[in-house]
């Protein structure tokens, strides 16, 4: 399985008419393969390269001044961690499941005749219909709630902010019954199990940010990475059930490059107005993230930082950086095989 995920990269990639890089006559090593995407990644300003393989670290690096213990913010690689949440909430019978409507909480939607109408999993997956409001701009919890809808659900995709404040509103209505918050609930069920160390999460109206809050270091962004890729096992304990994770990498009709909040390796549509669709990372909605992988997945957030899990390589990677161009072809290319792709 593994040596025919390779074999097709490899051939897709020469399909696509890449050259071998001048460093990459010849079989490369997986060593040199991975200092060869670290030099890449630190010609982009990056920040870290961290590469799992099994449950060893096989790789890392730290370039341009940073350390491995300086937490560096996800931005919108945040996101994921709401799935994962929902997941583990289904698997607790707090919420029903991914189908759930989201006005049996937030009763005040039951009159509107579109917003009555949208799930859980809509919601997550950015296809509610929702005005998803100003990528970097989040509202708090109950702002996000009175935001109009645009488009029946199910029908569009939109990238914003707004999806998964809504969902920390509903969370939070959910939880006060067991008063927990939601940031409480996170670590008690996520978290603390997996053993990550929160650099910082940041709130708006006290409310947890979701769709971009978390800074973590490397190290401690891998875990949730390796557990994922691991089908939900830690330490040989399953802490939630593979097939709710499995939903997570599901695409929709509106944006099969989008599962439930996480990046797929498909090509997805465009947006509402014609624009990509996936805001600040349209190219993965037009294009995929890399050929030849196609049970891979991301979270992804600004600034180019990348957590990639790739379970037929029994691989997770890492890559946390500053503003600079960034391509994730190129990096990956040249990490998993050792060309490049640039002609």
């Amino acid at each position: 399985m593994k040596i025919n995920v390779i074999i097709l990269a490899i051939a897709s990639l020469l399909s696509s008419g890449c050259r071998a890089s001048a460093q990459t006559t010849g079989p490369v090593s997986e060593a040199d393969r991975f200092k060869l995407a670290a030099k890449y990644s630190t010609a982009q300003r990056g920040a870290a390269v961290l590469v799992m393989k099994g449950d060893k670290t096989v790789f890392e690096d730290y370039e341009n001044g940073n350390t491995a213990d300086m937490p560096m913010p996800l931005y919108s690689g945040t996101k994921s961690f709401s799935g994962v949440m929902c997941a583990a909430a289904i698997e607790d019978k707090i919420i029903s499941g991914w189908d759930e409507k989201v006005a049996d909480t937030i009763t005040e939607w039951k009159t509107d005749p579109r917003k009555s109408q949208i799930t859980i999993r809509q919601l997550l997956s950015l296809t509610s219909g929702l005005d998803a409001g100003q990528i970097g701009f989040p509202p708090n919890y109950a702002d996000a709630i009175t935001r109009p809808v645009n488009f029946e659900p199910g029908t569009h995709f939109e990238y914003g902010p707004v999806p998964f404040q809504t969902f920390g509103e509903l969370m939070k209505r959910k939880l006060a019954k067991q008063n927990e918050t939601v940031m409480v609930y996170l670590k008690r069920r996520i978290l603390n199990p997996l053993g990550i160390n929160v650099g910082d999460w940041r709130t708006e109206g006290g409310d947890a940010l979701l769709p971009q809050g978390a800074s973590l270091t490397a190290r401690e962004w891998v875990k949730f990475g390796l557990f994922l890729k691991n089908g939900g096992k830690w330490n040989g304990k399953q802490l939630i059930a593979k097939k709710l994770l499995d939903e997570l990498t599901i695409g929709s009709k509106a944006n099969p490059a989008y599962g439930v909040t996480f990046w797929l390796n498909q090509k997805g549509g465009v947006g509402p107005t014609g624009q990509a669709a996936g805001g600040n990372f349209g190219n993965i909605a037009d294009e995929g993230i890399a050929n030849g992988i196609p049970d891979m997945y991301m979270a992804a957030g600004a600034l180019n930082q990348r957590l990639y899990i790739i379970p037929s390589l029994d691989m997770v990677i890492v890559r946390q950086g500053r503003l600079a161009r960034w391509d994730d072809r190129e990096f990956l290319s040249e990490l998993l095989l050792g060309v490049s792709v640039k002609g």
